[in-house]
């Protein structure tokens, strides 16, 4: 048995002529996977490139996701939703429908006697970044989103919200890898202050910069970066094991299954 943790999936975009429902299908087989022994699932945003829900409208798509997460919840199997900067115009459909427990703020949880932190990680630790402070405020702003919604059509929304998720990657050559910088990068620094200030802190899980790695912080505390499903998909998954302290986190490819 295990706890699944996936991020930055991307669902819809559609990238380098790529069809977006191979995307989607790679993801429902993973899905399949681990269902058999998966005892709670954690979706650290983004999973959806755009996602922006009317009162009485959804998007139009992600039939074959939302079908195998909505058997994960009628199973019992426990799904967390994140909103991540892509995804966070949700709604009460995911809860009602679907039976996931959204999050729209960082947690935490205590997995196989660990404290996990997990977030998307959008925002953590860029406190000093004003411009960033202002758009991200933007973008959460529950009043624009009652403006957007009632006087937008939903196509012209959806249409929008596609271009502006995905214009700022077509053409580029070097891909959507992000080069990790280390205790340079504002997650880290955000998880140094967090874990001196919650010494009982294990792991912090969070998704957003499109690097799966695994960055000790001390001899007890580190930060597992998801990665993301455009070009090299990995999850990660935390079992229990006879070795060490009894409880294992890893990252993992996928389809392949090789340890990252």
């Amino acid at each position: 048995m295990a706890y699944y943790f996936a991020s930055d999936v991307h669902l819809g975009l559609s990238y380098r002529d790529e069809d977006p429902r191979e995307r989607e299908r790679l993801f429902v087989a993973w899905l399949d996977a681990i269902e058999a022994d998966c005892e709670g699932l954690f979706l650290a945003g983004d999973i959806f490139d755009f996602w922006f829900e009317y009162r009485r409208v959804v998007p139009k798509g992600f039939a074959r996701t939302l079908g195998r997460l909505a058997t994960f919840c009628d199973q019992g199997i426990p799904v967390h939703f994140f909103v991540g900067n892509h995804d966070l115009w949700i709604g009460d459909y995911f809860a009602t429908e679907i039976g996931m427990t959204v999050h729209t703020t960082p947690e935490v949880f205590e997995l196989y006697g660990k404290r996990i932190f997990v977030a998307h990680g959008d925002g953590l630790g860029k406190s000093g970044d004003w411009k960033y402070t202002v758009l991200r405020r933007i973008f959460h702003c529950r009043w624009l989103r009652r403006v957007a919604a009632a006087g937008l059509h939903p196509n012209t929304m959806m249409r929008f919200g596609r271009w502006w998720s995905s214009h700022n990657r077509h053409g580029r050559t070097e891909g959507v890898a992000h080069v990790f910088r280390g205790e340079e990068e504002p997650i880290v620094r955000f998880a140094r202050v967090y874990a001196a200030d919650h010494p009982e802190t294990d792991y912090l899980v969070c998704g957003h910069i499109h690097t799966p790695i695994i960055h000790r912080l001390g001899s007890r505390c580190e930060v597992v970066i998801l990665g993301e499903w455009i070009e090299r998909p990995a999850y990660a998954r935390l079992s229990q094991t006879t070795e060490g302290d009894g409880v294992r986190m890893e990252l993992v490819a996928w389809p392949t299954g090789g340890s990252l």
